[in-house]
């Protein structure tokens, strides 16, 4: 081959690439950084493991959030929810017709007259005018008085 060297397409100039040296000790690693080599650290992470140091974390922060929950708001009371139910019945209403006079849902009036809701001083004031009857305060199911008119 003189002067112009020709090439076939299965000559192939180069280094064979060396397989990277993985070194799990400190020394090592220091000793390549020193002579300028590429390294590449990764950081194994311990996540999904059953570590004792691990659970216990988790284990003071539920504890934490634990004291930091709100108590639940009070139900109304079994008296008052017996109270609205001998007042309908008095009147010889069902559930539905008082639901529809005080302007609210049947399954709002289901839950005063099973203890469940949460007690609202507007529904509470409506069911005292629509029954007639107390039910706030000591006296629960007494009548109420009606103002005299002039």
């Amino acid at each position: 081959m003189s002067g112009a060297e020709e090439w076939d397409s299965k000559t192939v100039i180069g280094f064979k690439a060396k397989a990277p040296k993985v070194t799990r000790n400190t020394s090592d690693l220091n000793a390549a950084r020193r002579a300028g080599a590429v390294v590449a650290t990764d950081k194994k992470v311990t996540a999904g493991t059953n570590k004792a140091h691990a659970s216990t974390d988790h284990q003071r922060i539920a504890k934490l959030d634990r004291e930091n929950e709100v108590a639940p708001p009070p139900k109304i009371s079994p008296t008052v929810g017996k109270a609205i139910q001998k007042g309908r019945m008095d009147l010889g209403l069902t559930q539905k017709d008082l639901a529809q006079k005080i302007n609210e849902k049947p399954s709002v009036l289901q839950d005063y007259e099973a203890g469940k809701a949460i007690p609202n001083p507007q529904v509470l004031g409506k069911l005292e005018r629509a029954l007639g009857i107390k039910l706030r305060g000591s006296d629960i199911g007494k009548k109420l008085e009606r103002p005299k008119k002039s």
